[in-house]
């Protein structure tokens, strides 16, 4: 059995969702009378949605309202879930790292639900090795502890793997888990702030990192 692991966030990294989820956010606010900036929706997308919310609207906020918030996202969100499309190159990079000898840990923090509907989008769970979600922790990114699960998963320690991933809260996250962290740049967001975050590498989208696999830090 393979000692190295390649672990992936999926919003916006394997699954083309992240614009998705700003509509829906925007609109959550909005009916609970929050006016948030679509702008700065699409910054905070990668967190969890208790991070997102205290990013977004402060703790001065009325807490009491946030399971409404987070539930008009859930359900706005939703009615894209039979639409979802896999980012051009993303079931063919699984492949092409496992068979390189990777381990395939999917690690995101959405919950659950939306795991079981991205990969399902996704259609490559014959080179998953398995998957961990924001139900499977106490706090979400940019904490560590998602990749640290991802980690356990995996079987290995953090100097044997790397994780991808689309946001600077994916890349503080790999960092404070000691994992090395490629980004993307399919979910928005541009390369200096990836860069400036920690990122090891930076591609533009899973088909350009596909076709730079054995010269990429996948390749180590």
């Amino acid at each position: 059995m393979s000692d190295r692991a390649a672990l992936f966030d999926m919003d916006g990294t394997l699954v083309d969702t992240n614009y998705l989820h700003v509509v829906a956010w925007w609109e959550a606010f909005r009916q609970a009378g929050h006016q948030v900036p679509t702008a700065q929706i699409h910054r905070a997308i990668g967190m969890g949605s208790d991070k997102l919310l205290d990013h977004l609207l402060g703790d001065a906020r009325d807490h009491r309202r946030d399971a409404e918030i987070t539930g008009a996202h859930k359900a706005l969100y939703g009615t894209y879930s039979g639409t979802l499309a896999p980012l051009d190159g993303a079931a063919d990079l699984l492949r092409a790292v496992a068979a390189r000898g990777r381990r395939i840990v999917l690690a995101t923090s959405a919950d659950a639900g939306e795991l079981a509907t991205m990969r399902a989008a996704l259609d490559a769970d014959d080179v998953i090795t398995d998957a961990t979600s924001a139900d499977d922790v106490s706090t979400s990114k940019p904490a560590p502890d998602l990749v640290e699960q991802a980690l356990d998963r995996a079987g290995v320690p953090a100097d044997r793997a790397v994780f991808v991933g689309d946001t600077i809260w994916d890349v503080t996250a790999a960092a404070r888990a000691g994992v090395p962290c490629i980004g993307l740049l399919s979910g928005g967001i541009s390369r200096p702030e990836l860069e400036q975050a920690g990122a090891t590498a930076v591609y533009q989208d899973p088909r350009a990192l596909l076709r730079a696999t054995d010269s990429s830090p996948l390749a180590t």
